[in-house]
C-alpha cells in the first residue's frame, strides 16, 4: 500500500501523509521517519479536523 496525502495539499511538500496498512503517519519532507498510530486515533483526528 502506498502513502497518501490529502488532495488539499496540492503540489506543496508541506503535508502529512497516511498509510493505512501501517496505521502510521509521516511528514512528506522527512519520509524516512514515521509515527505509528492506532486506526482509532486516525479516525478521531479526522473527525476533529472535519468540525
Amino acid at each position: 500500500m502506498e502513502w497518501r496525502k490529502s488532495s488539499r495539499s496540492g503540489n506543496t511538500s508541506d503535508c502529512v501523509e497516511l498509510r493505512q496498512d501501517l496505521a502510521a503517519v509521516r511528514d512528506s519532507k522527512r519520509p524516512g521517519v514515521t509515527l505509528p498510530v492506532t486506526r482509532t486515533a486516525v479516525r478521531e483526528l479526522i473527525a476533529q479536523l472535519s468540525r
